[in-house]
């Protein structure tokens, strides 16, 4: 196995291992994930609208 393979594999084995050993340790994250998850789908729903709303203003004859 390559020294690099080798070295990220065992840090990933050792924070699962301190994870299992505190399971609240985890959850923060996990908050702050799905905080930033919902935040991105707001904004691109957001720029959906604006856009829909500007091509139709756009269309608009005076």
């Amino acid at each position: 196995m390559h020294p690099h393979l080798l070295a990220l594999w065992t840090t990933l084995k050792a924070r699962w291992e301190l994870l299992r050993q505190q399971p609240e340790a985890g959850y923060s994250t996990e908050t702050v994930l799905v905080t930033a998850l919902l935040v991105a789908a707001a904004l691109v729903t957001i720029a959906i609208i604006i856009a829909k709303v500007t091509t139709k203003a756009n269309g608009i004859e005076l």
